[in-house]
């Protein structure tokens, strides 16, 4: 893989040939990785190119150091300008009109407070947490599929889950394990709980063996009339009390919004989903004999995931070029379509099919007619906190949940907090890393729900410069707050995938986990090449060690 210099000079960069490729792509954030490969496996020609020293992009894991300028900086500005270079390939005589690309922020409020210890180049930060991997998950399944497993180790989170409930943490019961050791339940809790799994279990074996012919308790099945529910009025019906809704909603069925409002809206989940995600959450328990619960992590953080694709890419005959900014798109004036890019060097690359991350602003010739800016802007809001010790009593890896309206009454979407431990290489020895976000409509509330919830889970006074211990005793738990040594807080912008002559792929969403986001990425791919299959599985290299019943 190519590395240009760093430097500023056109001489710095080197020349790239050939001059033409069936698909040109700019940024290495999981999306765009996994596109570069299925593009790749499907034998395109591929030139992967990214501004960064980086892979990851929008989806990488940086250096404690380096968070603050990489969310501070502002993007929105003309990428370095090298339209009137000569350019240093054929490509130049062809008739074209290079269109400046222009980059925007995605990042806004970034507000950070503590002190970064001098160990701070041993912390490695997400910029997509908190997120985790389903063991069952399609994008295990393509890294295995891809031999991108064979880049990435992970570890469990073996500390499971816990949910904010009447200013206390209880542990979620999500097996029948899990329900009879739960000394929190009262005996028609459990019993009320075992029926309703029972209930799901018996629907999701139906529903793989094929027995769709039959509705109801003959075959199992839950009838199409409560499929299309929402999920929370089917929770009522099974006489499941509040918080174990709640569990169900929001701690298993992963719904982000209040699903108890009083008007019916998109957001709402059905039972369908509702049961389709904790079908999803049932097989992955127990499908890596070395991984405990649902829920696995990438060791050295999420940016080694889009790393594992573009090693795959490269197998396959992808070039990869990083410190390469693109400063032009090239439109043929005669069709009015976008026909290859300018690179910092000044060299002109024609393509095909042209893939940018979305920070790049694409000018409006390949933008549809419903363009994003005319609907309603969504955001996550997220948080980085540097912890002193686990939240949880001897575990290492915990993810906890702040159903909607648990912290304050403006708290309209759940708060997602996920706990990590030097056993994942994200911090040293003694210390630990937790990552929160919600989405949100405005920043201002956003902000405020993940700040209460740090001021729940975490003992600030350290933090606000105040003398006094590191721990501290909670009022509403005998055990001690972990004491909070440094936070960022900041608001992120979120678009889906665009299709055309140039795709946009999607940002890093608000969810615990990249189905969506693969779905959207799978998507694209199929819209730009309808015959072609996406990542066949006879695809991946072959390894001498290959062992796809392993997490690790």
């Amino acid at each position: 893989m190519a590395d240009a210099s760093a430097g500023g000079s056109l001489d710095d960069y080197p020349t790239i040939d050939p001059t033409s490729f069936d698909v040109v792509v700019c940024g290495t954030g999981l999306p765009e990785s996994i596109l570069a490969a299925a593009c790749a496996a499907a034998g395109k020609t591929v030139l992967h190119v990214d501004p960064n020293p980086f892979y990851g992009s929008l989806f990488s894991s940086i250096p404690l150091p380096s968070l603050h300028s990489f969310l501070s900086s502002d993007s929105s500005t003309p990428c370095p300008s090298s339209s009137t270079a000569t350019s240093s390939s054929s490509a130049a005589a062809a008739s074209h009109t290079a269109v400046d690309l222009e980059r925007r922020s995605l990042y806004s409020e970034v507000e950070t407070s503590g002190t970064v210890p001098e160990s701070s180049r041993r912390f490695t930060v997400d910029l997509v947490g908190p997120r985790v991997l389903y063991c069952a998950d399609e994008a295990v399944d393509l890294l295995l599929r891809s031999g991108g497993s064979h880049h990435v180790e992970f570890k469990s989170v073996e500390g499971g889950t816990l949910l904010y409930w009447d200013g206390a943490l209880y542990p979620v019961p999500d097996s029948r394990k899990a329900i009879f050791k739960d000394a929190t339940l009262q005996l028609t809790e459990k019993n009320l709980l075992f029926r309703f799994f029972k209930l799901v279990q018996s629907h999701i074996a139906a529903s793989s063996s094929g027995d769709n012919e039959r509705e109801g308790e003959a075959s199992g099945m839950i009838s199409e009339e409560e499929l299309v529910l929402p999920f929370t009025e089917f929770l009522e019906k099974q006489r499941l009390p509040p918080k174990i809704r709640a569990v169900v909603l929001y701690a298993i069925a992963m719904a982000d919004h209040d699903q108890d409002v009083a008007e019916p809206c998109e957001k709402l989940l059905t039972t369908r989903d509702g049961i389709k995600t904790i079908a999803l959450y049932s097989s992955s328990i127990g499908r890596f004999a070395n991984a405990e619960g649902a829920f696995i992590y990438p060791m050295y953080g999420h940016g080694e995931l889009p790393q594992a694709f573009c090693r795959f890419a490269a197998v396959k005959g992808a070039l990869y070029v990083l410190r390469m900014p693109v400063t032009a798109l090239l439109m043929d004036e005669e069709k009015k379509r976008y026909i290859g890019t300018r690179l910092a060097s000044g060299q002109d690359i024609l393509c095909q099919q042209l893939i940018l991350d979305p920070s790049y602003k694409i000018p409006s010739l390949d933008l549809p007619s419903d363009a994003s800016d005319s609907k309603a802007q969504r955001e996550v809001a997220r948080g980085i906190c540097m912890i002193s010790r686990s939240v949880k009593q001897d575990s290492s890896n915990v993810l906890v949940v702040f159903p909607p309206k648990s912290i304050q009454e403006q708290q309209v979407a759940a708060v997602r907090v996920l706990q990590l431990s030097s056993n994942v290489a994200v911090c040293p020895p003694g210390m630990y890393i937790a990552y929160l976000s919600t989405p949100c409509s405005d920043a201002i509330t956003g902000k405020q729900c993940i700040n209460k919830a740090i001021e729940v889970l975490f003992h600030t006074q350290a933090l606000e410069g105040s003398e006094g211990p590191l721990e501290t005793k909670s009022e509403n738990n005998d055990d001690t707050k972990p004491a909070l040594i440094w936070k960022c807080v900041y608001v992120q912008e979120i678009t889906q995938g665009t299709s055309g002559t140039v795709l946009s792929c999607p940002m890093p969403d608000e969810d615990l986990d990249f189905r969506n986001i693969l779905e959207s990425t799978k998507k694209l791919f199929a819209d730009t090449y309808p015959n072609e299959e996406f990542l066949p599985r006879n695809s991946a290299p072959k390894y001498n060690d290959d062992d796809s019943d392993s997490a690790e």
